[in-house]
């Protein structure tokens, strides 16, 4: 798990200097109508971090296996509305959110990592695989907005 916090923490610290280096309107443009800028990517990581956060907590004492419950990610970025919000919001929520899960994830008991979860009909899959997702599913995201090669990634 020591690897995954230092990956977020790593994140946390280079994603607001990165995004400083861009214009708002480099921000906020759509390459395309129906897809997102990259401040809608960014608000759709937030969308990913409410999510597996509540799904890292209550892995921890739910029945097991816990039933993952999907979220309709273009209605979430669309209904928070992160194109309209100023993009300070929505990096200070990206960064408190995953100060959050930081915080979350060095508490979880290393027993409590085997534990299992999965979506419906799906196969099971473990607590700690589901962190290591999470980040990898951020890092693609990152990597989206920023053109990022991998060199960077494996710091």
């Amino acid at each position: 798990m020591q690897s995954i916090i230092d990956q977020l923490h790593f994140w946390i610290d280079k994603v607001p200097g990165e995004f400083r280096q861009m214009s708002e309107i480099e921000i906020s443009q759509r390459p395309a109508p129906q897809k997102w800028s990259k401040k809608e990517i960014l608000g759709h990581l937030c969308d990913s971090a409410i999510n597996n956060l509540e799904r890292f907590i209550k892995i921890q004492y739910e029945k097991e296996p816990l039933v993952l419950t999907p979220y309709d990610q273009v209605h979430w970025v669309k209904i928070q509305g992160y194109q309209e919000l100023p993009f300070d919001e929505v990096m200070n929520l990206w960064v408190s959110l995953n100060k959050k899960i930081i915080y979350v994830i060095k508490n979880i008991p290393d027993e409590k990592l085997a534990l299992q979860c999965g979506f419906e009909n799906n196969q099971l899959i473990t607590l700690q695989w589901l962190i290591q997702d999470y980040l990898e599913h951020m890092e693609h995201h990152l990597k989206q907005i920023f053109k990022i090669n991998e060199q960077i990634l494996n710091r």
